[in-house]
């Protein structure tokens, strides 16, 4: 992240103050300068749909304010002042301390501080997530390592059909409250009882309380999850199941669920069941929808861009090509993808369907991301999935433009998903919604 980005999506590792605002009930405390709070949540959350500030975020965040006089002379005092305070003035089940650039780059002991309130029985743990070490998926990892690391105990006996599910990261994802709650409804379908973590009705602290008891982790992205899945096991033998795609529409989600059953144990007749009345009702509504959707005159796009995060790119590709026929042109991937997978994510998009794949480009930058997609030539309308910044672009290649990713300021966003069957409808509406609204503008 050392070079100038045009039109920056998501923010730098302390975008992680999301991931604890995320906790019902937890509050994150900033050790960092002022103003870095307010900015991410503006640009991660208002930005992402209006997506509010939840329980304890946005402007409510509490923070040091770190000033020149805190560089000179360090700023584990005001700290110590600062949680102190918290804790007389907030009510919150678990605290979050996280490190700015400016604490980082000090030196400042964060680690004995927390200790002081630890050892006092408060629920406290501390995570370093200076911007320059990454973007807010950097950050989302840091904050469940220290989770790990500094809180979780171990348990005496596993829960049968507990499964912690890692996959879309909160408010990075604009649809992550959605989303989770729909993994949790297809889980149960299958008998099982997803521990999720984050967003309303989540269980907060109880649900970090159980992260060891689970029978296994479920890891639903290429890449984000990974880490954490690993270092539970380390810790505290729990086995995962790392499944890719994130599942959109029949295809897809079927096999999820196939693959999530048997590696469960809980393959039956009853579940299969459940499997195919779903299947049912998806390709129900797909083909009563057959007239639009194969309908010449309407000038529909069949080729498609993606411009998001590795998750929603490769699983917006794989629903596209494998539902609706469409052909990509071009992804785009746009968070920062550590090196050591972005191999094996490029591997994905040559998988998305039999001899069907598209090129891939790990790229933060929007002015490179622009200047690719102008340089290809297409004969249709094209589609662009992609945020409220290529509104212009999408002008420009005359393409059908939907936001669904950071940052999204033409849509509000409270419970919308694409996950699973219901999710894959909810794709198709939006899609051939904007592209009647194209007609009559």
């Amino acid at each position: 992240m050392s070079d100038l980005l045009q039109g920056p999506r998501h923010g730098c590792t302390l975008g992680a103050l999301q991931t604890v605002a995320a906790i019902e009930r937890a509050i994150p405390i900033l050790h960092a300068g002022p103003g870095c709070g307010s900015k991410l949540h503006r640009g991660l959350s208002i930005a992402g749909g209006h997506q509010g500030v939840g329980y304890a975020g946005g402007d409510a965040i509490p923070c040091t304010n770190m000033i020149e006089k805190d560089v000179v002379f360090g700023g584990t005092d005001k700290l110590r002042n600062v949680i102190d305070g918290t804790l007389k003035i907030m009510d919150g089940d678990f605290f979050v301390v996280l490190t700015g650039c400016t604490s980082d780059i000090i030196g400042d002991d964060v680690a004995s501080v927390v200790k002081e309130f630890k050892d006092k029985g408060v629920p406290i743990v501390f995570a370093e997530t200076a911007g320059f070490k990454g973007d807010a998926y950097k950050g989302h990892e840091l904050v469940l390592e220290a989770i790990i690391e500094q809180y979780l105990q171990p348990v005496d006996k596993k829960e049968k059909g507990l499964v912690n599910v890692f996959a879309s990261v909160p408010r990075h994802d604009p649809f992550w409250e959605g989303d989770l709650n729909e993994l949790k409804n297809l889980l149960a379908g299958i008998g099982l009882k997803a521990n999720i973590l984050f967003g309303y009705n989540s269980g907060g602290i109880n649900a970090l309380d159980a992260i060891p008891a689970a029978e296994f982790n479920l890891v639903v992205s290429p890449y984000i999850g990974l880490k954490t899945a690993e270092r539970l096991k380390e810790k505290f033998q729990t086995p995962y199941l790392h499944y890719p795609v994130l599942p959109i529409g029949g295809i897809e989600t079927s096999k999820f669920l196939r693959t999530v059953a048997e590696f469960a144990g809980t393959t039956s007749e009853k579940i299969e069941a459940f499997i195919l009345e779903k299947e049912d009702e998806f390709y129900h509504y797909i083909v009563r929808a057959a007239d639009v959707l194969t309908e010449y005159q309407l000038n529909q796009p069949k080729r498609f861009y993606n411009i998001n995060d590795a998750s929603y790119a490769l699983a917006f590709s794989k629903f596209l090509v494998n539902e609706l026929g469409y052909f990509p042109i071009h992804q785009f991937i746009n968070e920062d993808v550590p090196e050591e997978y972005q191999e094996i994510i490029a591997n994905y998009f040559t998988e998305i369907a039999p001899d069907i794949s598209s090129e891939v480009t790990f790229v933060q930058d929007s002015g490179t991301i622009y200047d690719k997609i102008r340089s290809i030539k297409t004969a249709t309308t094209p589609l662009l999935l992609a945020s409220s910044w290529e509104v212009d672009i999408s002008k420009e290649i005359s393409a059908l433009h939907l936001s669904v990713g950071l940052p999204i300021i033409d849509r509000l966003i409270l419970h919308h998903t694409y996950v699973g069957y219901k999710g894959g409808l909810n794709l198709v509406e939006d899609i051939y919604s904007r592209l009647f609204a194209k007609h009559r503008d």
